[in-house]
C-alpha cells in the first residue's frame, strides 16, 4: 500500500503546485482552500508511504512525479513548451523514478 500511498501523493502534489497558479498569489478563496487541501493530503499521504519506505527514495519519486506531472500540465494548461529536449529531459525523470521503485530496498508494506 505505501506505493500506492506514494503515487496518490505525487499526483495531489501536481495539483497543489498547479493550483498555486490559480489562488493568485492566495487573494482567491476558493482555488486557495484547494490547493491547502491537496498540499494537507499530499503530505499525510508522503508521510505514509515514508512508514516503510526509505524517505530518500520516497522524497525523490514522490518530487518526480511531481516535476514530471507539473511540467506536462503547464505544457496543456498554459501553453509552457513542448521541445523535444524538455520532453526528453521529462523522460529522464520518469526513468529515474521507475529505476529507483525497481531498486528501493523495501517493498513498502503500510
Amino acid at each position: 500500500m505505501a506505493w500506492v500511498y506514494l503515487v496518490i501523493a505525487g499526483l495531489f502534489e501536481c495539483g497543489w503546485a498547479i493550483g498555486l497558479k490559480y489562488t493568485e498569489g492566495f487573494t482567491k478563496i476558493v482555488p486557495t482552500g484547494l490547493t491547502l487541501g491537496a498540499m494537507a493530503i499530499s503530505f499525510w499521504l508522503l508521510a505514509l508511504a515514508m512508514k516503510t519506505i526509505p524517505v530518500g527514495t520516497a522524497y525523490a519519486i514522490w518530487t518526480g512525479i511531481g516535476a514530471v506531472g507539473v511540467a506536462t500540465l503547464g505544457m496543456f494548461l498554459f501553453g509552457e513548451s513542448r521541445d523535444i529536449l524538455r520532453i526528453l529531459c521529462l523522460l529522464l525523470i520518469v526513468a529515474g523514478i521507475i529505476g529507483l521503485k525497481i531498486f528501493s530496498s523495501t517493498q513498502g508494506t503500510a
